[in-house]
């Protein structure tokens, strides 16, 4: 049986990586592993959410809030911080110093072997537009991974809906709309985003919302 890919989400922009309420169908993972060094001590734990400015784990050590600690991710680095807030055995840390998200998809990416190369989850806000048969929406795009978008609007279509999604400097497949959820919607590509593709997208977006 094929490994099922991560659902760990990275965030582009200078955002918290914090969850939101009911954004979505709910997600069991599986998540990326990484661990948690306090007082010398290295427990096993999930990365659920990174972004350049912190973390959510699954964890199940007692947290103390405002803790600092330090936090292995996938790729090896160890961004110090400090313990924000803990709810049902997931725990969110505030890096002292920002980390390059970039960098951590590009270390990332190299890790995994060639054939077995996949895009993560990206957390991001862009401007898009949707196309269904003879109608055209605006609508915002949430995230994406190699084999879906998240899309939220006021007129996206019902669901089996077949849409093609136009985002600035990414040439995205079409796909079908699989789940609503208020303003909320997702989507399945009909074929699989490639990392080269996204990843020089994902930069641009990370420059323009540093600017």
């Amino acid at each position: 049986m094929a490994d099922q890919h991560s659902v760990t989400t990275v965030v582009v922009g200078e955002r918290l990586p914090w969850p939101e309420d009911h954004i979505g169908p709910c997600e069991n993972g599986p998540f990326d592993s990484g661990a948690i060094y306090r007082s010398g001590e290295r427990l096993d734990c999930t990365i659920r959410k990174v972004s350049s400015l912190g973390v959510t784990l699954g964890s199940d050590i007692a947290p103390i809030l405002g803790e600092r600690i330090l936090v292995e991710l996938v790729t090896g680095q160890r961004p110090a911080g400090r313990i924000a807030w803990a709810k049902d055995k997931e725990v969110g840390v505030r890096f002292d110093d920002t980390i390059d998200v970039v960098a951590l998809l590009n270390r990332k990416l190299v890790s995994q072997t060639s054939d077995r190369r996949t895009m993560p989850r990206i957390d991001v806000r862009c401007p898009v537009h949707v196309k269904w048969n003879e109608h055209f929406a605006a609508a915002t795009l949430r995230n994406i991974s190699a084999n879906g978008l998240q899309l939220e609007g006021d007129d996206l279509p019902a669901l089996g809906t077949f849409v093609s999604v136009f985002a600035e400097g990414l040439n995205i497949p079409p796909g079908e709309l699989m789940w609503r959820r208020g303003r909320l919607a997702g989507v399945e590509v009909l074929e699989e985003l490639s990392w080269s593709s996204i990843i020089p997208w994902v930069r641009s977006q990370a420059r323009g919302k540093a600017q």
